[in-house]
């Protein structure tokens, strides 16, 4: 039997193989370069299913608004081009008062505030200038985060979704799709049919336009936002996930293409079981199966920061096994831009590129 001195040694040999060995100065036959171990790279790169698509977050909620306008929003979709991505994402068209638009609906009914620009109008000029397509998030009244029922957010989109498809649907190629944007993580009242007819009238009024939702995952990272919690200990199990996913899907996969489960809401360890039922169930009722693979950390006491690549290579790379369609990110404009209010994001957005291989822009 080895002892631990033994196995240390071996250890050792073993790590300095994969080490570059410097090369000093005094060495007259070698070149004049000093170069780290801790320059090697000790996993493949590139094997995580790379990110396409990007949700656009204007409406904040729990993270800064930057401020920005359309000239640096140009700016940010010619870096989010630069990284592969080719759709965008507007998470919601409103919440609570605060809208994207001027809808006359909304201001005139639920008293919403008239915004300073156009944003919808913004982002589809961009998204037709860049070659992107361009996805509508539904409105979010809020009464469903208030009541726990998301019936309550069928009768403000009924008028949404037509009016916004009159003024804008089809009037810009990008228009490419619907984003039904209630979160839900569990059996919810009044979720399967609140999807469906949201999900049914998006396809009907758009001549069959694609829609998806990004649920999460009630799993031990699960806490609300605003508490100092980071962890809970009522966790679901992966196949009580499972049974209240599959009912969910049984009713609303006809009217809804695609879901994309938030991924940070799970440890790292249990990436691959959910992913491997969530594709499951995906390919059982005919829908595609993405990741909305976020770029923000979970893990620290301070919400929210740009993830470590680390992590967020980890969950790519579980996608990619788990074979899902797409990975789509929340959210590139503040967590991976290279001119995002964090200068922690731009560095991502560097280690994302070399892992990715892709030239510099």
């Amino acid at each position: 039997m080895e002892n631990r001195r033994s196995f240390l040694k071996k250890m050792a040999l073993g790590a300095s193989a994969l080490a570059i060995p410097k090369v000093f100065a005094g060495d007259s036959a070698a070149p004049q370069i000093v170069t780290e171990a801790s320059a090697a790279t000790v996993t493949p790169r590139g094997a995580g299913l790379p990110i396409t698509g990007t949700f656009l977050d204007e409406i904040s909620h729990d993270i800064p608004h930057q401020n920005w306008g359309e000239k640096e929003w140009d700016a940010d979709f010619a870096h989010m081009k630069a990284m592969g991505i080719d759709t965008v994402i507007m998470i919601r068209s409103g919440y609570r008062k605060f809208i994207t638009y001027p809808s006359a609906y909304l201001t005139a009914k639920r008293g919403c505030y008239t915004p300073h620009i156009d944003l919808l109008d913004m982002y589809l000029r961009l998204a037709d200038k860049h070659g992107m397509k361009f996805w509508f998030g539904l409105y979010d009244s809020g009464r469903y985060w208030d009541t726990g029922d998301m019936s309550w957010e069928v009768e403000d989109n009924k008028y949404v979704i037509d009016e916004v498809w009159e003024r804008y649907g089809q009037h810009h190629p990008s228009f490419g799709g619907w984003y039904i944007s209630g979160e839900i993580s569990r059996a919810t009242k009044g979720a399967i049919e609140s999807f469906h007819a949201m999900g049914k009238q998006c396809k009907d009024v758009s001549g069959g336009l694609p829609t998806f939702i990004s649920p999460w995952i009630d799993g031990k990272k699960a806490v609300a936002a605003a508490g100092a919690a980071l962890t809970k200990e009522d966790a679901v199990s992966v196949a009580e996930h499972e049974r209240e996913w599959s009912e969910i899907f049984d009713g609303i996969h006809d009217v809804v293409d695609a879901c994309a489960f938030q991924d940070g809401h799970i440890d790292y360890d249990e990436l691959d079981a959910f992913f491997e039922v969530n594709k499951r169930m995906a390919d059982r009722y005919g829908m595609q199966c993405w990741t909305n693979a976020e770029s923000f950390d979970r893990d620290m006491p301070i919400k929210f920061f740009p993830i470590k690549f680390e992590k967020l290579r980890l969950k790519l790379e579980a996608a990619r096994r788990a074979g899902y369609d797409k990975a789509i990110t929340f959210e590139f404009s503040h967590f991976m831009s290279p001119q995002s209010a964090y200068a922690q994001a731009g560095h991502l957005y560097n280690r994302y590129r070399e892992y990715f291989g892709l030239a510099d822009a």
